[in-house]
């Protein structure tokens, strides 16, 4: 049985190319960064969390939240083929019970803010906003797009944010986890504006700091769909 079940929904990737020795200190043991045309990237992600289930079981009050996080790409090589992963620098939801078991058995690195999610279809376009409350200041990631989504073309920039279908975390200097994300493939919708207003570094610290002025290097929005989170496990040296 998968270790979460539940549905993501409306995904919107705020992606920024970023100096990769900033994230040298994050990366795990025996992942390497991934890139993309030469680019090292670091995402915003804001998403809403749907239907969840821990083991097949419902969670009073912690069926349906939003999450922020800010994540970057990896690859690890198993001995026969690459993966291709993320590892997230942090997680903000507003669910504290949540927070805990990521924390305590996938070793992420989750936080409990006060946030929103705001929805709105038109004929037009389709409006999506998440924001979280720091200080007293909302922090935001809205777009408006296209009303109705896309299949992306392969190769392109939203088939490398999206197509990275691995969980890594650090464990040790020489450890980590490693951790299966099921999906299909999503549909993308095409950005017609946006605003991201956003203080990277009261939030993830000095190293980020310019992306706070930084325009984005590019912006996806994706339809979603159900997911599945398998048990993780322990990668070794050799």
């Amino acid at each position: 049985m998968s270790f979460l079940t539940a549905s993501w929904k409306k995904l919107c990737f705020v992606n920024y190319a970023i100096d990769p020795a900033i994230l040298e200190p994050y990366v795990p043991a025996h992942t390497e960064l991934d890139f993309f045309e030469g680019k090292c990237y670091v995402s915003l992600v804001g998403f809403l969390f749907d239907d969840v289930k821990l083991k097949g079981i419902t969670i009073p009050f912690h069926k349906r939240f939003e999450e922020i996080n800010l994540r970057f790409y990896v690859k690890h090589f198993d001995g026969s083929q690459w993966k291709r992963g993320t590892v997230f620098i942090s997680e903000i939801v507003e669910k504290p019970a949540i927070a805990w078991v990521a924390n305590t058995l996938y070793n992420e690195k989750y936080s409990v803010h006060k946030m929103h999610y705001k929805h709105d279809l038109t004929e037009e376009e389709n409006f999506i906003s998440y924001g979280l409350d720091l200080e007293e200041n909302w922090q935001l990631i809205q777009v408006a797009t296209s009303p109705e989504p896309e299949p992306y073309e392969q190769g392109s920039i939203t088939q490398f944010i999206t197509e990275h279908f691995w969980g890594y975390s650090y464990k040790t200097p020489t450890t980590s986890w490693e951790y299966e994300v099921r999906h299909p493939l999503w549909k993308s919708y095409k950005i017609l504006d946006h605003e991201i207003v956003f203080d990277f570094a009261k939030l993830y610290g000095d190293d980020f700091q310019d992306l706070t002025t930084a325009q984005p290097d590019s912006i996806q929005c994706m339809d979603g769909s159900a997911i599945s989170i398998e048990g993780k496990k322990l990668i070794k040296g050799n």
